[in-house]
């Protein structure tokens, strides 16, 4: 609810990608990470990236209710001088670890994250959210080669696969699958969900493994929005009037 809110205050998008990926983002938050939202750069904190920079809103929505900030400042996103950009940024945003949206990017620079914990002899994990869109980079199928010969079982990656991208379908785009196939083939760790099912994302993130760790998080883009779910243009439109209200109250606001 905040998040759509606030995309529909400043005229931005992405509330199809940032509702497929709340429940990610609410378990993650709410009771797999350790960190300390009055110390955000507390050197034992787990550190999580969201590679799929656009769903920025949803980060800043659960920092917020997490109590990084007061929910007041969630009304300044996409304004002019704002601090919370349409694709998230860390530039003065407590809680935030990287500034993401030019697609592949995340993963890469988690794998960093991940060996320079084992090389400190941390015990701090890396959590990352990523879209299957993103999957087409490159730049990731290195990651995902780097982490396994590294043996980075500090580090997990959450694939959003709502299997939507662009203009069309995942498969249609560049065919992803036989997906679990290829990233078992790569020597990861893989487990395949309903990434809108808590216990499940709970048990996944939380199993312990010696391989870096990839759950495969089957989820509904425009998740608890009848007119939104499984619908591409809403990867780009700006819920307002009466579609506005319409989704706040199937999100659950009482009128």
């Amino acid at each position: 609810m905040h998040a759509l809110k606030m995309v529909n205050k400043g005229g931005s998008s992405h509330i199809g990608s940032i509702l497929s990926i709340a429940d990610i983002l609410a378990l993650l938050y709410g009771k797999v990470m350790n960190y300390k939202s009055d110390d955000p750069k507390w050197v034992d904190r787990d550190r999580f990236i969201l590679s799929k920079g656009h769903a920025g809103a949803g980060v800043y929505a659960v920092l917020a209710e997490c109590g990084f900030f007061d929910t007041e400042e969630l009304g300044k996103h996409y304004q002019d001088g704002s601090v919370f950009s349409g694709h998230v940024s860390h530039k003065g945003v407590p809680g935030v670890e990287l500034s993401t949206g030019s697609l592949g990017h995340g993963l890469p620079v988690a794998t960093g994250m991940a060996l320079a914990s084992k090389i400190d002899k941390k015990s701090h994990k890396v959590l990352v959210v990523m879209s299957d869109g993103e999957l087409d980079e490159g730049s990731n199928w290195e990651a995902f080669m780097f982490a396994s010969h590294h043996k980075l079982n500090n580090l997990t990656v959450i694939i959003d696969r709502n299997k939507l991208q662009s203009m069309k379908t995942t498969e249609e785009t560049l065919s992803l699958e036989p997906l679990r196939d290829k990233l078992l083939a790569f020597g990861w760790s893989v487990t395949e969900i309903d990434g809108h099912n808590h216990d499940e994302l709970l048990s996944a993130t939380n199993s312990c493994a010696k391989k870096p760790k990839v759950i495969i998080a089957n989820t509904i883009k425009g998740k608890g929005v009848s007119f939104m779910e499984n619908k591409i243009e809403w990867h780009y439109r700006t819920p307002n009037g009466r579609l506005f209200d319409q989704a706040m109250m199937e999100l659950g606001e009482k009128v």
